[in-house]
């Protein structure tokens, strides 16, 4: 008999034997670093996103979030980092005419090979996806880490994390610490491109012990 969160395990395990994918996809540039499993709240009010929101909720595609290297949000098109997130719109609305609030869920990290403005001011880049790391079983030397994600979610509130909770997973414990600890961008980016979880957890106890969150 199965069980719930089964079919999501053999996904994950399916994502790890399938080659990267190449694919095209619009590309979101913005002053922040999303995770896999990640919740990104985004307001979008200029034309060229909009467009891409009402695209992606009509063919039920994801696109592409990067921090951005060069530029700004706003105006000309920025340089984004070649290393970022795929991201699904999960819920919308417009209480607001002309400002589209959007809850997307973050899902695959990729890799932009090329990219360029489709003429209205939206990045298209050619990407292949990052394969899904290997997810150990979270070692008992970062418990921790759980305890303290776990009272995060209690404080903050569900709606801002994306169910199931992994707490027994090291790839997700190490990935929701990245994106609310007050670590500099730079850092939180580079935490994203790691592909190993524990070191990824090994950087983020150094930190945490520096800052007497833990012990």
């Amino acid at each position: 008999m199965r069980r719930p969160g089964d079919n999501l395990v053999l996904l994950k395990q399916l994502k790890r034997v399938l080659p990267p994918r190449r694919q095209t996809l619009p590309i979101f540039p913005l002053n922040t670093v999303l995770f896999p499993g990640g919740v990104l709240p985004l307001k979008v009010f200029e034309t060229r996103y909009m467009d891409m929101a009402k695209t992606c909720l009509k063919d039920d595609t994801t696109f592409g979030v990067c921090l951005i290297r060069e530029g700004s949000e706003v105006g000309a098109p920025a340089v984004p980092e070649i290393i970022g997130c795929t991201t699904r719109i999960a819920d919308w609305d417009m209480e607001q005419l002309g400002v589209l609030q959007l809850r997307t869920l973050g899902e695959d990290r990729f890799r932009i090979f090329e990219s360029h403005d489709n003429g209205k001011g939206l990045l298209i880049a050619d990407i292949e996806t990052i394969a899904t790391e290997e997810d150990p079983a979270l070692p008992q030397q970062f418990a921790s880490c759980a305890d303290l994600v776990r009272r995060v979610i209690e404080s903050v509130g569900e709606a801002a994390f994306a169910k199931p909770y992994r707490f027994d997973s090291a790839s997700w414990i190490g990935y929701r610490l990245s994106e609310f600890l007050p670590i500099k961008i730079a850092a939180r980016q580079k935490l994203m491109e790691l592909s190993d979880p524990i070191a990824r957890l090994n950087v983020l106890v150094q930190f945490l012990t520096q800052k007497g969150l833990i012990r």
